[in-house]
């Protein structure tokens, strides 16, 4: 696929804190591999939760949640599209719930709220890109997209993150090792 060059995707380093001083697991990623991770920060801060969101992060359908919804940037070129959710008794008021980047990444800082992933739950799924998708990853009218949506739980198998990603089809391969303790 013209302008997308295969990515091999690993969940585990975006689950665990950063050291201080380190950079968020995008940036740290990519570098490792000679190339340069950026995202834009297209919207962070309160919405009514989506039904699919709510149901995962066990909240009535009208509950308020904050969002942040990224464009993730491979050597400048859109890679994948994140919505990340977290209940506003965890986000509200923190820099989750604005539009800066955050020193070590969301994980870091929900790790100093109290927060640290025990259960993380993956599905992925293949279908058609929407328009919008199409528009922003660069696809042509019959390329598909990964979709990946990742439930974080704590120690008390409570949910406080939901991810919401998507990626070209054709340019991703996604691998697994999780040991989270």
């Amino acid at each position: 696929m013209p302008g997308h060059g295969d990515w091999t995707h690993t969940s585990a380093p975006y689950l665990k804190p950063r050291a201080a001083g380190q950079t968020d697991a995008w940036t740290a990623e990519t570098a490792v591999k000679g190339r340069k991770g950026t995202q834009r920060i297209v919207h962070a801060g309160e919405v009514q939760a989506p039904q699919e969101v709510a149901t995962l992060l066990g909240l009535p359908v009208s509950e308020t949640v904050v969002v942040r919804q990224r464009i993730m940037l491979l050597d400048g070129e859109a890679t994948e599209l994140t919505n990340t959710y977290f209940p506003a008794s965890v986000a509200r008021g923190t820099r989750l719930a604005e539009t800066s980047k955050i020193p070590g990444g969301a994980v870091t800082l929900l790790a100093e709220l109290g927060h640290v992933a025990n259960v993380v739950r993956e599905e992925v799924c293949a279908r058609m890109a929407d328009d919008q998708e199409r528009e922003l990853l660069s696809l042509g009218p019959q390329e598909p997209v990964l979709t990946l949506t990742r439930v974080v739980l704590d120690t008390k198998d409570e949910p406080f993150q939901v991810d919401m990603t998507v990626f070209p089809a054709a340019s991703q391969r996604l691998k697994y090792e999780m040991r989270m303790h």
